[in-house]
């Protein structure tokens, strides 16, 4: 019972775990209630359970297993976090449940596996269940099986995936257990429910007698399809159908849900693939080109056994198509034919689509080879040429096919058309569209007419399958000129044919049959999505835009007529019987009987009867075909009395309104309704009729039918009423989808009636159409009668200015997709316009256009000249309109726009104005040759001339829109020409067309050096019309990319161009948007209105054909109509970002399945292989841009990528393997404009990837870094430059020490200049990240780089000799152990180089780096350790504040160019050096007697600063102002963005004014990190700019930021990221090598390190705290990151650890927990400890550790933002270090002496530092690390002082310890002898004094240790001010100067927030610096390098120490 009662105690979740099972039994009972309890599925309480939940299953004790069993079920039915277990409790219940004898228990676990798979877990559960499948247990398998056969009976096999399960079902029936054979037989019958058939195939190998049985079983499976009887969570609303059906258990069920429940699973799928290219005989490529025919038999032989297997892995199978295509080509053997041809069936037949590639290659072979007339072969062919299509489409195929078509052999033709008809059949209406099936239909009626009689054969029965396929009325069109004889041949043929889908007929894309039971022949037409996105109106002809709700529109389009087709229902036409019987089954017996009564009031009856039943029938049971015809029954339309034929008419209307109505129900009633409109009684009722049709069948479809009968009948009336009918309805229903051409012929005829009634009707209907067509409709009439056309011009006029009225009726969709959203609507009608153009028919004039009247139009006499001019005038007009062939006579018009006589140039230029109108869009490819020749015109100095060539381009600009006229240098040609009459028309006609494009090509911005000439150009009109140009160029363009290019002019024209450009900046209009709705523009086109480059008539193509726009997902966007060029969308997205897409190609590439990119030159399988790669993600455009062969084309499409770069830059990235590897292919081009346009691209785009913290991949890199380094041999200095630029930012994303290795493969060149470069390269990576880069191993990198010291070329023995240099620099005296032997000449020169560089070091005080662009230091204390520079600490904040006056002459210099510079920021300037901005001044140092050493500080007064006379107009609008201002503090100009620092100064240095600055912190600070951002990543990079220009600029910012974080008010203000990305910003510039180059930059490094110290001060805590764990978080992530950065992120964590006491209250401790738990998400301590430094760890465990010492057990409260604290190990690290503090709270007794020893919190467990000491030791017994080894030891000794050595040492030599301990005193002599605080990285204590003096006691110190702690006293007063030291962050000092002092409020102190101490203190501090100073000056002298520590001590006499000590003593006591 004790026992007992112990455990009845603890909480439940350590019951389930207890090692009593009555326990556990009790904890399960209890968890199984808890379960049942928790209504939350997302409680926290979920989380404790979720490691146990496995032992639940797996408990031993079969009684507590049970129980676990049922709570397990109820966490995995309850719990939301349950998916996370699914794998190891699946597995759990498969090996520990499933042989368990009790069945109870097995119920369960089966259950389990099944609530799995209900939450969405299917795929692991299957795959355990797979695995238990080759379990040894027996008992185990059956159970498997048993459980994959209920989960697919009850889920189906959409959840279930069968391939994996058939695969392995084969295995179980050879199994020797009898129980496993049948429960395999019984789950392969519930596949074959599934699946039926295609389960045949694989199982044709199993036993025959199971077979046998099989088979028997499957024969009693039932017919109907399978249903899923149980669903998955996200599966609740087909859940709630199926209950609803269920429930509803006699009723019927939608079609459409039916076959979305039936998955048809291609036999093919479950097959595996065989990979026969490795199977292939070695020497097949050898033997089937032998001499000897059996030889090629053979290999044929064995490729068509293996060609045989019925699916095949796909691979690279060009080489076989190509080899197997030349023997069905060029082999004269018949036999070997017949062979081949089988072996390309079988590839086909085994690769499906992936043979689609092949297709194109083989099929015009195939076709030529049907000359052969030997049946075998023939049929050989056939099936061959059957097999390919069925991979590709007949589109792809159709100019292979059309080629034979002509040709001489009859048999060719025969089977070319034979083949037709095969590939017909496998079409539908979707994929055999009108423009696929005309020049078909055109080849085959010449064929028709042929003399041989199986050539017309063939030709019939192509046609009649077509025709069987698409329906007859779409291919009557084209058959138009056949006589009644032939076109019943192709009827007959029609009838003939069956097609593969049973009855599928011409209703392949429809949505629903029209019966009742849907045939299941049809399913496999349907898609298997969603039933609202048809594939017949996907892939059908554009439709109109889309909808709103993204569905196609329901009548849209050019071609809409096609896609509402495909939208209706379509139902054969019935027998009069069946028609009776269905009808029997829904109407009352006595209505049927009166229907033919001869008493009329028994027919009025029963109609009344009818009406009734109909309007009470249900839409889907209504059979709409039976009871028209039942109307129609005998006297049917001919009904006498009105009464009963009126509710005819009605129940009709009835009948369309409420049914599926097709229209072979329509066709029914059309000629009775046609008949009664023009009755007076009965028209109403048939009107309402034909609209009910309208709706059903689509008004287009209607309106044809009605007009065709109307005018077929010689009843004016029932025309003229017809015709307004119709007017009406168009109105109505809208214009989209009518055909206007067929249309317009029956008008014409209404037109020429002799019935006046029947003309007003007519006339009235154009009117209607007007307001759709505008005025081209005038077009179709001009050919009229004058009278007749004169009636026809009043209506339209009646119609001028009004727009079509808003659609209100629509074609009602069909099945459950009729919601009767009639929104969609409105926006159909805007398609009708765009077709008019395309419906003209055209002239082709190009054969009247002959040579005589060309040479007419260029004689010499001008009279002849005119002459042929008119001529061709007449012409022209004559035909109207034409196409867009003219022949010659394009140039020979070019001529005469430079005819000398103006007459001829006027006449030239209205008969290009004519042209442009009878061409229409067909004119875009005259635009180059004739368009710009117009522009030229321009520049003549008749005005009148001018304005017709002005009207000429607005004509033309109509039909082409203005795209075409900006792409190419034309326009900057133009502009180029010094003619002021052709700038300033030209400038003026852009600047009027370019506000309203939507978007310009990139080449508009080669335009803008010009239009900058033009703004300084001598004519004042130019110079006018350039300006107002400006802002329309800045439109498209952007401000900056015109800023850019305004750097590049002189300095006087730059300073005018940049004034102008700041002004138009101001005036820039918005760029149009896009039409919201394609109904917008339904009206009359605009004449004369040359809107925009998609204006007019682009615009309204774009308009059609949304439906395509809608698949390809930018419904925004419409693709371009038929007639124009692909260039219209040029303005969509450049690349298709396609998920793991790049991987699967690098996947693919692994596996060889594509050629790995290596080459030494370009292949075409290489460029083959990367076009087909593109094709699925780059735009079609820019892929015909890339691989053209004009290089300016490419140049052209790199400017595009530039451009598109930031918008798409995720798709970009997407595509970045395919980029990179056409950028390898452009390095082997000789021209070097494309190259440095190349190089450009390249500089931003790893700019822009660095930026977004990407990472090249393995694959990425090795396709293409390889490449580049072959360009550093390039003879140009220029690309040898920019390729080094890009290699130093691909390090940023590619890890350096994989680029070293590529690059020392580079050294192995020939090209000397090559392998100087890469020395160079290898050189700047050893100094930027030390020897590490070198792999394999440094040894042998470096024994390679040493052999080229002994070069023959100079320059690479310099490059060389450098490398080792740098080496040298690193690692000391250890590099000639590394480079190995060495000839004594080499071995001299080495040595002459190394000191030669030794007396350059002191020189170059701030240690130049040789690499200017790498931002990394030499090593990882470099930074730490730069030498304070000896200038004058104020210089840089003179140079500042002089650079704002110098910003603020410059403002007002060009004030006239600057107005927009607000007023408010305008101060005086004249008193700025008054600043009394403190009180108080600092005491003098004390001078020592060294002042040829040391500068002396120069103090400036301090002045009184003037309140500024403006601050009265201050807040008249500040926000705005101050908005503008920060906006350009982001500039890419360099001056402008110093201009708005300086003013943005001015107003923070004035803390009465600075307050307007609230608000705007985030702002300004994200401006700022921008520009520092702009600045080290383009300004640093551009040799062109001045570094002192960059200098001022950090400057500015950097007072700026001191300046803000001085006033803790706004700097608190600062959001959490945007601290993180300043901090990210500075540390960056801190790091960045480059900066030390820059005059003065040690002086600005320290500028940046006080700022940093400023902005930890002054920030909000937490937001800073926040920020600097998530920037650590970030840098650790980075693996291409300086681990330097990281160290100086550490180094701001630990100084805020050290203002924790102190800010503790004002922190938000759930947010910083929340963070840390988020870093520890991230980087589990394990995680951690793999890191290479293990600072990181012990950084935070210090950050936890001061939290919970200062906030106690209390701060386990603060984790209330975290969800799930179970995601990392926080709070058991809280509940560890708070338990811990407790338990010494009581054992500590003395605090009072700090220093004695390490403390006991932070003591380490016995196993870890055992870890880290073996680890240690291992270094020191290494070659290569022993250095470092030791220096980590002494650090560790350092803090752990009480740390036992003896165990390592025990089992050592008496030298190994010798060693070590000799290392040991030496590393600690050099420590002591240096002249500054040695920044290790070594965690600070936790003591409030400990720091680097805290592990020593009084006695030990030396000399040098009093001198560091006096510097740290004297940086506790602000007075350390020139040297770097605490200072800084983290050891990195900050300069703290006088002038600073003055201006701003004193840092109190750098490292703890003491009050100052009394003035002489300060004068003794003084004191003891300058003899420190001297000390270390002199140590200088001694010391060869600057950067090395002395060697000797500096001898000061112990009298002075003693004085120091006592010194010491009494200022610590003052401070106590």
């Amino acid at each position: 019972m004790g026992d007992d009662s112990e455990w009845m105690k603890l909480p439940v979740d350590q019951k389930c775990e207890h090692k009593v099972w009555k326990a556990r039994l009790s904890g399960y009972e209890e968890a199984l209630k808890l379960f049942q309890r928790i209504e939350d599925e997302k409680s926290p309480e979920w989380g404790k359970y979720l490691g146990l939940i496995k032992k639940f299953v797996t408990d031993s004790n079969v009684v507590a297993q049970l129980k676990g069993l049922e709570t397990a079920l109820a966490f995995v039915m309850n719990a939301h976090i349950a998916g996370k277990t699914t794998g190891e409790v699946t597995s759990g219940v498969i090996t520990k449940v499933f042989n368990q004898p009790k069945a109870r228990a097995k119920e369960l676990g089966l259950e389990i596996c099944l609530m799995y798979i209900e939450i969405e877990k299917a795929e692991v559960v299957q795959d355990e269940l797979l695995k238990g499948l080759e379990n040894k247990n027996p008992k185990v398998v059956v159970a498997c099986l048993e459980a994959l056969r209920k989960a697919l009976s009850e889920f189906g096999s959409k959840i279930v995936t069968l391939k994996p399960v058939v695969k392995v079902l084969p295995k179980q029936f050879e199994s020797r257990e009898k129980a496993v054979r049948d429960e395999a037989k019984l789950l392969a019958i519930e596949i074959f429910r599934w699946i039926r058939d295609a389960l045949r195939p694989p199982l044709q190998g199993i036993n025959s007698v199971q077979l046998k049985d099989l088979e028997e079983e499957w024969v009693k499976v039932p017919t109907a399809a399978p249903k899923q009887t149980r669903f998955l969570r996200s599966q609740q609303d087909l859940k709630a159908k199926f209950e609803q059906h269920q429930a509803n258990k006699g009723d019927e069920v939608d079609g459409e849900e039916e076959e979305d429940t039936v998955v048809v699973v291609d036999p093919y799928e479950l097959l595996e693939a065989v990979d026969i290219l490795a199977k292939l005989p070695k020497d097949f490529y050898e033997k089937i080109e032998a001499k000897k025919w059996q030889e090629r038999k053979e290999t044929l032989e064995a490729v068509e056994t293996l060609a045989k297997n019925p699916k095949l892995e796909a691979g690279d199978y060009g080489d076989l198509v190509r080899a197997l295509k030349k023997v069905v080509g060029k082999d004269a053997n018949v036999m070997l034919v017949t062979l081949a041809a089988k072996c390309l069936a079988g590839l086909a037949s085994g690769l499906r689509k992936k043979f689609g590639t092949h297709a194109t290659l083989v099929v015009s072979t195939i076709l030529e080879k049907f000359k052969e007339k030997k049946p075998q072969v023939v049929q050989a062919l056939q099936e061959a040429i059957d097999a390919i299509f069925l991979t590709t489409t007949l589109q792809n195929l159709s100019e292979d096919i059309l080629g034979v078509m002509d040709n001489k052999n009859p048999s060719i033709k025969q089977q070319a058309s034979l083949f037709l008809a095969r590939a017909f059949r496998h079409c539908t209406q979707a994929t055999l569209s009108k423009s696929v099936l005309k020049p078909f239909c055109a080849a085959l009626l010449k064929q028709v007419n042929d003399s041989a009689l199986e050539v017309r054969d063939a030709a019939f029965e192509a046609l009649g399958t077509a025709m069987k396929v698409i329906g007859e009325k779409a291919v009557n069109p084209f058959l138009a000129d056949l006589d009644k004889l032939k076109l019943d041949k192709i009827k007959e043929c029609a009838d003939k044919v069956e097609l593969p889908g049973a009855k599928r007929g011409a209703s392949g894309g429809d949505k629903k049959p029209a019966a009742k039971a849907p045939p299941p022949s049809e399913a496999p037409s349907k898609s298997s999505g969603p039933p609202k996105k048809t594939p017949a109106a996907a892939a059908s002809k554009p439709s109109a835009g889309p909808s709103k709700k993204g569905k196609p529109a329901a009548a849209s389009g050019a071609k809409a007529k096609k896609g509402v087709e495909a939208k209706e229902i379509i139902e054969t036409e019935l027998a009069i019987e069946v028609c009776e019987q269905r009808a029997a089954l829904v109407l009352p017996a006595s209505c049927l009987e009166h229907l033919d009564s001869a008493n009329w009031k028994e027919r009025l009856a029963s109609m009344e009867e009818f009406q009734k039943a109909v309007e009470t029938m249900d839409k889907i049971e209504m059979p709409c075909q039976a009871l028209v015809r039942m109307l129609a029954k005998k006297p049917g339309w001919k009904e006498t009395n009105f009464q009963v034929m009126q509710m005819k008419l009605r129940v009709v209307a009835i009948i369309a309104q409420r049914g599926q109505f097709s229209k072979t129900s329509a066709s029914v009633v059309l000629e009775c309704l046609v008949d009664k409109v023009g009755d007076v009684k009965c028209g109403g009722n048939a009107k309402e009729g034909l609209t009910a049709i309208g709706e059903s069948c689509s008004l287009p479809w209607t309106a044809e039918q009605l007009v065709s009968l109307a005018f077929a009948q010689k009843n004016p009336k029932n025309q003229s009423e017809s015709l307004n009918w119709l007017a009406n309805a168009m109105k109505e229903f809208g214009f989209a989808g009518i055909n206007v051409k067929a249309f317009i012929n029956n008008v014409k005829i209404a037109l020429g009636a002799t019935n006046p009634a029947v003309r007003i009707s007519a006339i009235a209907l154009l009117g209607v159409m007007y307001l759709y067509m505008g005025a081209p409709l005038r077009m179709f009439f001009e050919d009229e009668k004058p009278a007749l056309l004169s009636q026809i011009d009043a209506e339209f006029e009646k119609m001028q200015g009004q727009s079509p009225p808003a659609a209100t009726r629509g074609t009602r969709k069909s099945g459950p997709e009729a919601d009767g959203d009639d929104g969609d609507e409105p926006e159909e009608d805007a398609a009708g316009p765009p077709d008019i153009m395309d419906l003209l028919p055209r002239t082709d004039i190009s054969d009247k256009i002959n040579c005589d009247l060309v040479s007419k139009i260029g004689d010499k006499n001008w009279k002849i000249r005119k002459e042929g001019l008119d001529e061709a005038a007449a012409i022209i007009s004559e035909a109207k309109f034409i196409t867009a062939n003219i022949g010659d006579l394009s140039l020979a018009l070019k001529g005469r726009l430079n005819d000398s006589n103006k007459i001829l140039v006027l006449q030239t230029l209205t008969m290009l104005q004519q042209l442009a109108t009878a061409m229409g869009p067909g004119l875009k490819q005259h635009i180059k040759p004739l368009g710009i020749p117009i522009i030229t015109v321009l520049g003549d100095s008749k005005a009148n001339v001018r304005a017709a060539a002005l009207a000429t381009l607005q004509a033309w600009v109509e039909q082409t829109g203005m795209k075409d006229w900006l792409e190419g240098d034309d326009m900057s040609e133009e502009l180029k020409r010094e003619n002021p009459f052709l700038r300033q028309e030209l400038l003026g006609w852009l600047a009027e067309k370019l506000p309203n494009m939507r978007t310009v090509p990139g080449d508009l911005m080669q335009c803008v050096p010009q239009l900058f000439a033009c703004l300084e150009d001598r004519n004042g009109d130019v110079r006018k019309k350039a300006q107002d140009a400006l802002p329309m160029f800045m439109m498209h363009l952007g401000f900056d990319k015109m800023t850019k290019a305004a750097g590049k002019l002189k300095p006087a024209s730059k300073d005018q161009v940049s004034g102008m450009l700041e002004k138009a900046r101001a005036v820039m209009p918005a760029k149009p948007a896009a039409p919201s709705k394609a109904g917008d523009g339904a009206g009359p086109r605009p004449q004369a209105s040359g809107d925009d480059a998609t204006d007019s008539k682009p615009e309204g193509k774009k308009i059609r054909g949304g439906g395509a726009a809608a698949k390809r997902g930018t419904p925004g966007k419409k693709p371009a109509a038929k007639g124009m060029k692909e260039e219209e969308d040029r303005s969509g997205p450049i690349f298709t970002l396609i998920p793991n897409a790049k991987e699967q190609r690098s996947k693919e590439e692994k596996q060889l399945k594509i050629l790995k990119w290596n080459f030494t030159t370009p292949r075409d399988e290489y460029l083959d292989q990367l076009k087909a790669q593109m094709s699925t993600c780059f735009a079609k455009w820019l892929q015909d841009e890339i691989f053209h062969f004009d290089f300016q084309r490419h140049v052209k499409a790199i400017g595009v990528m530039m451009e598109r770069l930031e918008s798409e830059s995720e798709a970009t990235i997407g595509c970045l393997d395919l980029i990179l590897k056409w950028f390898t292919l452009r390095f082997f081009d000789t021209n070097t404009t494309v190259l440095m346009k190349v190089l450009e691209y390249l500089k931003l785009l790893f700019a822009m990837l660095s930026a977004q913290g990407f990472h090249l991949s393995e694959y990425e890199a090795s396709s293409f870094v390889p490449y580049l380094i072959l360009k550093m041999g390039e003879s140009k200095d220029g690309v040898r430059k920019d390729v080094r630029t890009i290699l130093t930012l691909l390090c940023k994303v590619y890890p350096a020490a994989k680029v070293f290795p590529l690059l020392m493969d580079g050294t192995k060149s020939k090209n000397s200049k090559q392998r100087s470069e890469c020395l160079e390269e290898l050189g700047l990576l050893i100094e930027g990240n030390g020897l590490t880069v070198c792999q394999p191993t440094p040894a042998k990198c470096l024994k390679e780089i040493a052999v080229h010291i002994g070069d023959r070329d100079t320059s690479v023995r310099n490059a060389a000799l450098n490398t080792v240099v740098a080496v040298y620099n690193v690692c000391g005296e250890q590099v000639y152990k590394l480079i190995g032997n060495l000839s004594e000449k080499e071995m001299s020169m080495l040595e002459e180089r190394i000191k030669r560089s030794a007396k350059k070091t002191p020189a170059a005080a701030p240690a130049k780096q040789s690499a200017p662009e790498r931002t990394q230091p030499p090593n990882s204390t470099a930074t730490f350790l730069r030498k304070p520079a000896q200038e004058d600490p104020n210089k840089l904040k003179i140079m500042y504040r002089t650079y704002r006056i110098q910003a603020r002459q410059n403002a007002q210099h060009n004030e006239p160019s600057h107005p927009s510079i607000p007023r408010e920021f305008q101060l005086d300037l004249d008193m700025i050096e008054t600043d009394q901005g403190r009180v108080g001044d600092l005491p003098d140092l004390v001078q020592h007697k060294l002042e040829e050493l040391l500068e002396p500080i120069v103090m400036p007064e301090p002045k009184m600063r003037s309140v500024s006379p403006h601050y009265d107009e201050l807040h008249n609008s500040t926000a705005s102002t101050i908005n503008f201002v920060i906006s350009q503090v982001a500039s890419g100009d360099i001056n402008t963005s110093i201009q708005a620092l300086a003013q943005i100064d001015e107003v923070l240095r004035q803390e009465d004014k600075a307050e307007v600055m609230s608000g705007h912190i985030d702002q300004f600070l994200i401006a700022t990190f921008m520009q520092l951002r702009l600045t080290y990543n383009t300004h640093m990079a551009d040799e062109r700019l001045d570094k002192k220009d960059i200098f001022k600029l950090y400057s500015c910012i950097i007072g700026n930021m001191l300046s803000l974080f001085f006033m803790e008010s706004l700097a608190r203000e600062a959001s959490m990221g945007v601290l993180k990305d300043l901090m990210h910003g500075l540390i960056t510039l801190m790091l960045d090598g480059r900066v030390e180059d820059i005059e003065d930059g040690q002086q600005l490094i320290r500028s940046v390190n006080l700022l940093m110290v400023r902005v930890l001060e002054r920030s909000d805590q937490t937001n800073i705290l926040s920020a600097l764990l998530v920037l650590l978080q970030d840098s650790l992530i980075t693996t291409g990151g300086s681990p330097m950065f990281s160290e100086l992120v550490m180094k701001c964590l630990w100084r805020m650890i050290r203002y924790l006491p102190e800010s503790i209250n004002s922190i938000n401790l759930d947010r910083i927990l929340l963070d840390v738990h988020n870093f520890m998400k991230v980087f589990p301590k394990d995680k951690l400890k793999q890191l290479k430094s293990d600072v990181p760890h012990r950084t935070l465990k210090t950050l936890l550790h001061t939290l919970c010492k200062l906030t106690g057990a209390k701060i386990l409260d603060h984790l209330s933002m975290i969800e799930n604290r179970n995601e990392s190990e926080l709070e058991a690290h809280l509940r560890r270090v708070v338990k811990h503090s407790g338990n010494l709270s009581g054992i500590k007794s003395d605090r009072g002496n700090e220093k004695s020893g390490p403390r006991t919190e932070d003591r380490m467990s016995k196993a870890k530092v055992s870890d880290i000491l073996s680890e240690i030791f291992k270094k020191i017994g290494s070659k290569e690390n022993t250095k470092e080894g030791l220096t980590e030891l002494y650090e560790y000794k350092q803090q752990y002082s009480d740390a036992d050595l003896e165990p390592f040492l025990r089992n050592t030599s008496q030298f190994f310890q010798s060693y070590v301990e000799r290392g040991l005193r030496m590393i600690e002599s050099e420590r002591e002898g240096k002249g500054r605080i040695q920044t290790t990285a070594v965690i600070p204590q936790h003591g409030v004094d400990s720091g680097p003096l805290g592990g020593n006691n009084g006695e030990d110190l030396k000399p040098a240790m009093y001198y560091e702690r006096l510097k740290i006293l004297r940086q506790r007063k602000g007075l350390e001010n020139h040297t770097k030291g605490l200072g800084g962050v983290g050891g990195v000092g900050g300069p703290e100067d006088e002038q600073q002092q003055q201006q701003r409020l004193p840092i109190s102190s750098l490292l703890s927030p003491k009050p100052p101490v009394a003035s002489s203190t300060d004068m003794l501090q003084s004191k003891l610096s300058q003899l420190k100073e001297s000390r270390e000056l002199y140590q200088q002298e001694l010391s060869p390098h600057g950067h090395s520590p002395p060697r000797g001590r500096s001898a000061s006499p112990s009298a002075n120490l003693d004085d120091l000590k006592k010194r010491l003593e009494r200022i610590k006591s003052n401070r106590q």
